[in-house]
């Protein structure tokens, strides 16, 4: 049974590739930085899914999570970065909070990159290793517009981490991308009016998650279609 880890997937985009993922079987350790809250919503999805406290933003929660992985069950074929924050929304560029920006990109871009790593030994020992970062058309070059700088520059990083660490590991058969789900009726979305479904926003993310070995690499998605970048 192929294994994976999806950051932040106690609610909203996360929970449902939790549970797309396990539907096709796979393993899935589900995290949250509060444990509880982990635990509370693996036992609502069937099949095998388990919880793991992480806090992305902490270097030490990242370390001792990853031990736990390493000792059971000693295997990754999947990872999901999916934990992020928007802590300047509505924030002018030009009148920055940079107290915003840096919690921002502790947990967006920093936190992802550093589970990346950490988790990397065991992808290394997977026959089809996957990584697969949720952006944000925010971060994009085609939709880069005005406003939340700090989240728009986390999502960019994010997604230049990806091609980075594509191109570094192509010849070891890791494929890396990252995803932009939509404008998606979550908890946050469905306030500012989307309508997109959160199944299908979590589609995109589980057939990145989920390629062939002939797939792309080093890509940005939605829908299964690129976006620029």
């Amino acid at each position: 049974m192929p294994v994976a880890l999806v950051t932040g997937a106690n609610r909203g985009i996360g929970r449902e590739v939790a549970r797309q993922l396990a539907e096709r079987d796979y393993s899935v350790f589900l995290t949250a930085r509060d444990e509880a809250k982990a635990e509370a919503a693996a036992e609502e999805l069937d099949g095998d899914v388990r919880a793991l406290g992480l806090d992305v933003s902490d270097p030490a929660s990242i370390e001792a999570a990853a031990a736990r992985l390493a000792d059971d069950p000693g295997a990754l074929d999947v990872l999901v970065n999916n934990a992020g924050i928007g802590a300047d929304f509505g924030v002018a560029g030009a009148d920055p909070d940079f107290e915003a920006i840096q919690r921002t990109l502790d947990t967006n871009f920093f936190g992802a990159y550093r589970v990346t790593v950490a988790l990397l030994p065991l992808l290394r020992r997977s026959e089809h290793p996957r990584i697969v970062s949720v952006s944000s058309g925010m971060g994009g070059v085609a939709e880069m517009g005005g406003w939340s700088p700090g989240y728009r520059v986390s999502k960019a990083s994010l997604n230049a981490m990806t091609r980075i660490l594509s191109t570094e590991l192509a010849d070891e058969g890791v494929l890396v991308n990252s995803a932009c789900p939509g404008f998606v009726a979550t908890d946050m979305g469905a306030p500012a009016g989307a309508t997109k479904s959160i199944e299908d926003g979590a589609a995109g993310v589980v057939w990145l998650a989920t390629l062939s070995d002939d797939g792309p690499t080093g890509g940005f998605f939605r829908d299964g279609q690129p976006v620029a970048f």
